[in-house]
């Protein structure tokens, strides 16, 4: 067992040595980095594990040197929109060093010395990488704000909410976030229209009308219900009631049979019929195959309402119609009662708590529908967060 564990460490350790090296040669630095560094965790002194110190001393020597060449690639071209990469490329220069720095030092044996790795204090390019790129996200954020697009003002909030995780507290940023958000979002009217000829009842309006309850609102669309002073709709969504459905209140009724053996304990008899006892004076019991049965009167109470919508979204501005997405749902009432005469050993356990129902009264078409509404929320619900408004 020792033997086998023993060459399962060898195995996975080649491995590793081996992936190491591919990223290596692939010019993978960092993920070359990180398998060598992963590697040398734990015993770094171990002779077997020298590939990794070598292949880290080269990947953080070519890491290094390609990061800087492209640093100052960058800053010839003398664009600001370089300033995120700049920035972004001296942090990582930073955390790489950051990274080897516990395992330090690393001991090359049979070129007896330690590895080499040239580290840089980054912390003032990194301040000033950092200043310079907030801003360019601070002017650049300021002018997408004047453009009277909403798509424009999502770019503009998210480039104030990046700066705000930056640099907390710059200037005025989460007022000009407020005002992002308030320019990009979109904002969608809610309503309802009935086409079935019947009458819908008004709570089962109210409720699908509830948006609060669905937890659709996100950071850039929200839904009204009922219309708010002031606010410029985008969006309309509307639930088409086409039609109810309601089938007539049915009370079926079957009767049936149940038969089965059972076994019961009973005196053993003599042949001439007397209880036969043991020499205690016990009688002698034994077992008898008895056929039981019941005769079942079952009763179902039916009744079902089915109803049909669609769900249609307009584009407010233009007053056209964008989408149409079909709704239907159906509310089954349905009570199962029993009665029975005979031996009740004959019925199944778990048919029996038929026998504990009655019958109950039919709910009302009113309550029907509303009962409905319950599904056709879920449903409602589904079609909207599947099928955004602006894609």
């Amino acid at each position: 067992m020792r033997i086998l564990s023993f060459f399962l460490v060898l195995l996975l350790a080649g491995c590793g040595v081996k992936q190491t090296r591919t990223y290596l040669t692939s010019g993978d630095y960092d993920l070359a980095i990180g398998r060598a560094v992963d590697g040398l965790r734990g015993n770094k002194d171990k002779k077997g594990k020298q590939e990794y110190v070598y292949m880290l001393e080269e990947a953080f020597a070519k890491a290094k040197e390609r990061d800087l060449a492209q640093i100052a690639l960058l800053r010839k071209e003398n664009n600001p929109a370089n300033n995120e990469e700049i920035y972004n490329t001296i942090v990582r220069l930073h955390h790489r060093q950051e990274m080897i720095r516990p395992l330090l030092p690393l001991r090359l044996i049979e070129a007896k010395r330690e590895a080499r790795f040239g580290f840089d204090d980054y912390s003032d390019e990194i301040v000033s990488s950092k200043n310079a790129l907030a801003k360019y996200l601070y002017e650049n954020a300021s002018q997408l704000l004047l453009v009277n697009d909403k798509m424009v003002a999502r770019r503009a909030y998210d480039d104030f909410a990046y700066l705000d995780q930056l640099s907390p507290n710059f200037k005025d940023v989460r007022a000009k976030m407020d005002k992002a958000r308030e320019k990009g979002t979109d904002f969608v009217r809610v309503s309802t229209a009935n086409h079935t000829g019947m009458v819908i009842p008004s709570r089962l309006e109210q409720y699908l009308l509830d948006f609060s309850t669905y937890g659709l609102n996100d950071r850039w669309t929200v839904y009204h219900s009922t219309p708010v002073k002031g606010v410029s709709y985008d969006f309309g969504l509307t639930v088409n009631f086409a039609g109810i459905s309601l089938s007539p209140e049915q009370v079926k009724e079957r009767e049936f049979t149940k038969e089965r053996e059972i076994k019961e304990k009973r005196r053993k008899l003599d042949r001439n019929g007397n209880p036969v006892r043991d020499s205690l004076g016990n009688y002698i019991m034994e077992d008898h195959i008895k056929t039981v049965r019941a005769k079942i009167r079952e009763f179902r109470q039916f009744k079902a309402c089915q109803v049909t919508a669609k769900v249609d979204y307009v584009d407010l501005k233009s007053n056209q119609l964008l989408q149409t997405f079909p709704l239907a749902s159906e509310f089954v009432f349905e009570n199962v009662f029993a009665r029975y005469k005979g031996d009740l050993r004959a019925v199944e356990e778990d048919y029996r708590r038929l026998f504990d129902g009655k019958q109950m009264p039919f709910p009302p078409n009113e309550q029907m529908v509303y009962d409905t509404g319950q599904d056709l929320k879920a449903r409602l619900k589904d079609i909207i967060a599947r099928n955004k408004f602006r894609r």
